[in-house]
């Protein structure tokens, strides 16, 4: 007899527990700036929708994060999301707020512009609550009011994104220390605590001025795409690989493919 299987007689009568691994739990987070206001028109094209959905049935991701899209971009991502996964899939729109009226903010196409978020939550489905809001720090030469969102995902994770303050690099590193400093530990500590995961255009950079570094948390993981979308993630999750995907002038960002583990124990009675 081993001398664990030996210690697990001796204390049986007491409850011996044994923690046991079970297989990782993959985690795939897909972030796009699609670039479909119609405002700028740098880089609007009116195709990226078309191609994210494209990018979306091809890789399959769990998350998706949307940055620069219009409320009926929404629709259509929920419609490929549903048709790569079974399951639920969960949608969610934040605008941004016009701060000259106080009213969303608004698309070409009169539809509001602002931020989303996709979730593929495979069984078995706990529920979901939204969770969204206007940063305090804001430009106030630009209309524009920046805001962020997260889908809590019950007993599984916060899926989170945002699009930060282009004017001014100071501001967007005052928004990214909003929501990782102050919006998300008020989630952790109002509903419970979760493996969290921010993905995003943060209009800041690795080795910027400032450097987007300095708003990470000391227990988050940080990877980017060499430019200024930026990926974190609490250090429960275990970033495998990261990718960018090629839109084919679409949009002026190319797709940001995270890929994670998200390894679970099981308590086991013996």
């Amino acid at each position: 007899m081993s001398a664990v299987a030996l210690v697990c007689v001796v204390v049986v009568l007491a409850g011996c527990s044994v923690v046991t691994p079970v297989a990782s739990t993959p985690l795939r987070v897909l972030q796009l700036n699609l670039c479909n206001s119609g405002m700028a028109t740098g880089c609007y094209t009116g195709r990226s929708v078309a191609r994210a959905a494209e990018v979306i049935r091809a890789r399959i991701p769990d998350i998706v994060t949307l940055n620069e899209i219009c409320s009926g971009d929404v629709d259509a991502l929920e419609q490929a999301m549903t048709d790569a996964h079974d399951g639920t899939v969960v949608a969610a729109f934040q605008p941004a707020r016009n701060g000259r009226t106080g009213e969303p903010y608004r698309c070409v196409n009169g539809q509001q512009y602002g931020v989303g978020v996709l979730t593929h939550i495979a069984a078995p489905y706990r529920g979901h609550e939204i969770h969204a809001g206007i940063y305090p720090a804001q430009d106030p030469a630009d209309p524009e009011q920046r805001a962020w969102l997260c889908v809590e995902a019950t007993s599984a994770f916060y899926a989170c994104t945002t699009h930060l303050a282009y004017t001014s690099s100071t501001l967007a590193l005052a928004q990214c220390g909003h929501l990782l400093g102050t919006a998300i530990p008020q989630l952790h500590d109002r509903r419970s605590y979760q493996p969290t995961v921010v993905s995003g255009d943060l209009n800041l950079r690795v080795g910027g001025t400032p450097d987007v570094r300095s708003c990470v948390p000391a227990d988050y993981r940080h990877r980017h795409d060499g430019g200024v979308q930026q990926f974190m993630a609490t250090t429960d999750l275990t970033v495998e690989t990261t990718e960018s995907i090629d839109m084919e002038r679409t949009t002026d960002h190319a797709a940001f493919l995270v890929s994670l583990n998200a390894p679970q124990q099981q308590d086991r009675s013996v």
